[in-house]
């Protein structure tokens, strides 16, 4: 039995993309409804937190410094010291009822997000890549809501799901070009076990996902096959991620949207950040070159 343990009680109603920060040590995470962007820092328990003019669904730190964010109006940049936002793409102006949602860096310096219909229903969203010169790419189309984004060691595949589908997919990933090729299944969840949302990889090329409304997180291996199941004190887990000084971590955010009065007296944590040691490390996110 893993020990998992709470390690920031945030109440957060939709909490979602965690990114761990190699040098500055902290992990960044957002709580999308509540349109807010956090920096905790687990060493100080500080949790920091600035508000966001509209939904954001993920982030990366910059290299030249502040955070690049995806938010319901596309790319910004944003600047903590100053808590402003610049606008820099928004690839969807065109799709009012579509937000961005998961989303991460790659090794190579780009910003990858997703975005998806925010009823759930129609599959107008899709993956965009960001490129280093603020160029933006559609990579793929057809979502209904993007999630698990992440890349194999050797960046040589890149996983994605579209949560309402219940499926990852895996691609063959052209790391100097930042192209996909090559779609095929990684993993098919079974409704019983939950969505499938956000992802991360471990240095052993494990795929760590947790599952919405499914109570767990769980680690498969690079053929997608179930290797261990972790059990969560919250019924809707959202995202792990690897940190703490030697990547031994895994933090996990977690949400309380749509949770009854019941449930939440059941699960008094619904909306925190829970972290355990899963034995195995994984690796420093990139900054975003641009």
């Amino acid at each position: 039995m893993t020990d998992v343990g709470c390690v920031l009680d945030a109440r957060s109603l939709l909490g979602e993309g965690p990114l761990w920060d190699p040098q500055a040590r902290v992990l960044y995470w957002v709580d999308i409804k509540r349109r807010e962007i956090h920096r905790f820092d687990p060493a100080s328990g500080r949790d920091e937190q600035w508000s966001t003019p509209q939904d954001v669904g993920s982030l990366a730190v910059r290299a030249k410094g502040g955070l690049v964010v995806a938010m319901k109006t596309g790319f910004h940049f944003f600047d903590p010291r100053t808590a402003k936002f610049t606008p820099v793409f928004d690839p969807e102006h065109h799709l009012p009822g579509n937000r961005f949602n998961d989303g991460k860096p790659d090794r190579q310096g780009r910003f990858w997000a997703g975005t998806m219909d925010d009823a759930e229903k129609l599959p107008s969203g899709g993956l965009y890549r960001l490129d280093t010169n603020l160029a933006c790419t559609r990579a793929v189309d057809g979502i209904i809501c993007s999630n698990a984004l992440c890349w194999s060691p050797d960046s040589r595949t890149l996983y994605f799901a579209d949560s309402c589908r219940h499926t990852i997919w895996a691609w063959d990933f052209d790391a100097d070009a930042g192209e996909i090729s090559n779609r095929r299944v990684f993993v098919e969840v079974p409704p019983s076990e939950g969505d499938p949302d956000g992802a991360t990889v471990d240095a052993e090329g494990g795929v760590w996902v947790a599952h919405w409304g499914g109570w767990r997180v769980t680690r498969y291996d690079p053929d997608g096959r179930v290797e261990r199941v972790v059990t969560m004190p919250v019924q809707k887990p959202t995202c792990p991620m690897f940190g703490g000084p030697e990547l031994d971590v895994i933090y996990v955010t977690s949400a309380s949207i749509q949770l009854s009065p019941d449930e939440l007296r059941r699960q008094p944590k619904a909306g925190g950040v829970f972290a355990f040691e899963p034995g195995v490390k994984g690796l420093p996110e990139a900054y975003f070159a641009g």
